[in-house]
């Protein structure tokens, strides 16, 4: 005597919507550019040096990638010179900030939530996954509760199994 029975998804049937904030990522290479490398001895900043250097940049090499200068030397450099770098490579790259690659991800992601359209989750269940195989950076997280608290009708975060509800509206 087999009883009719049925699996459900309760997870697929309570219109929980699942957003993985590493599908804002954006995609390409990053490429850091030392400033150290430009200076003579490592340590000292000669004019024509480093313009020398700089002119022999191949712009080509940051063809679309994202790009952040930093000095990992101890040597104080002229503002003047990340004008230099930027300038040679900026219309190749996608993007150039100064500082680590840490600071170039947090700005690759607000630059993405703020540009993304949410509109899909307005009045909505969201649950905001939990696990990535992506670093994110954790000003991401709060950036994105920003943007969505006034849209959602609640917010969770984690997977649909275990999740911390944030806030229902």
């Amino acid at each position: 005597m087999a009883e009719d029975f049925q699996i459900k998804n309760k997870v697929a049937d309570s219109g929980l919507i699942n957003f993985d904030i590493a599908s804002l990522v954006p995609k390409g290479q990053r490429i850091g550019v030392d400033l150290s490398s430009f200076l003579f001895e490592g340590i000292i900043l000669k004019e024509k040096d480093f313009r020398d250097k700089v002119a022999a940049l191949d712009p080509e090499q940051f063809r679309d990638a994202y790009v952040y200068i930093y000095n990992s030397a101890e040597a104080i450099v002229p503002l003047w010179a990340y004008f230099l770098i930027t300038a040679r490579i900026t219309e190749a790259a996608r993007k150039v900030v100064y500082g680590s690659r840490e600071d170039l991800e947090v700005l690759l992601m607000h630059n993405a939530i703020q540009t993304y359209d949410f509109s899909e989750l307005m009045h909505k269940r969201v649950l905001v996954k939990g696990c990535s195989e992506v670093q994110i950076p954790e000003n991401a997280y709060i950036e994105l509760v920003e943007q969505l608290k006034p849209l959602v009708k609640s917010l969770m975060f984690g997977e649909a199994c275990s999740n911390v509800p944030i806030f229902k509206n």
